[in-house]
């Protein structure tokens, strides 16, 4: 029983858990992605791919599924498996190609859960949960207790501030909310796999994160109740330089922070 991840620039951070029976994948990075991936898992074991588990319903995330052998049993959360079968736009960035439309449905999920589900036994057990939205509306949180290893997905991307995809079904309100649960819920972790940081992060990181997260939408809602505008908000903002000291960076050279600003905006009364 071992877990090993594989980590490509521009796409999702994928982990294969292997037991008796086979792996258990998760994410399947983007098109084209589902054969190297296949590859290199042959480097690691020579057992097939059982299992392969969707964080959320991205392309960068969910692409390579296509590539897989029929008889691979996907899952994800039930509201991820509808976002999967219609493969809206991102809120605020590129069109996602419809890859399951053009194959006939193939790679889409094959099995859903609603609040929990738990996959094989003992030391081999896989727990999936979720606890609200966050990064999406059906975002999973991937936990493997033998090892005291979470699969974040991208609702702990990067050390930074995420971008919300309301279009499916993000919220930014609800985004620190969604981590509480989580940290209250997920207690014996040491290691956190996250959607797309280039390093194997810790439970406290998260925690931080939710802090980071929770200071963001506290100031965008003090903004606005004070009477200034979205604009106001976004030409004012700085990074806290406590978050600076931990390694968080301002990434709105290369995403725009107005449109996060504006869904947490809309969310606040």
């Amino acid at each position: 029983m071992q877990i090993g991840g594989v980590n490509v620039p521009q796409a999702g951070t994928s982990a294969a858990f292997i037991t008796a029976k086979g792996v258990v994948l998760v994410d399947a990075k983007l098109p084209g992605w589902g054969g190297p991936l296949l590859e290199k898992l042959k480097e690691i074991t020579d057992k097939p791919v059982v299992t392969l588990i969707n964080t959320h319903t991205h392309f960068d995330h969910v692409g390579g599924n296509v590539e897989f052998p029929e008889g691979v049993e996907i899952v994800a959360h039930e509201i991820t498996a509808q976002l999967m079968r219609e493969m809206r736009p991102v809120s605020g960035g590129p069109v996602q190609p419809n890859i399951f439309k053009e194959s006939a449905g193939r790679g889409l999920p094959t099995r859903t859960f609603k609040d929990r589900m738990t996959l094989g036994t003992g030391d081999e057990r896989v727990e999936l949960h979720y606890f609200g939205p966050a990064h999406t509306g059906g975002d999973t949180w991937v936990v493997f207790p033998a090892l005291r290893v979470l699969h974040a997905g991208d609702v702990f991307a990067h050390k930074a501030v995420p971008p919300l995809d309301v279009n499916n079904g993000a919220s930014g309100v609800g985004y620190p909310q969604t981590i509480a649960r989580a940290l209250a819920a997920l207690t014996d972790i040491d290691t956190v796999i996250t959607g797309h940081h280039p390093t194997l992060l810790t439970l406290a990181d998260l925690r931080d994160y939710g802090e980071f997260l929770g200071e963001f939408v506290a100031s965008v809602q003090a903004a606005k109740r004070a009477g200034e505008t979205a604009d106001d908000f976004v030409k004012g903002w700085r990074l806290p330089e406590k978050f600076v000291r931990q390694g968080y960076v301002d990434i709105s050279h290369l995403r725009p922070l107005r449109p996060d600003v504006e869904v947490i905006w809309r969310e606040t009364e």
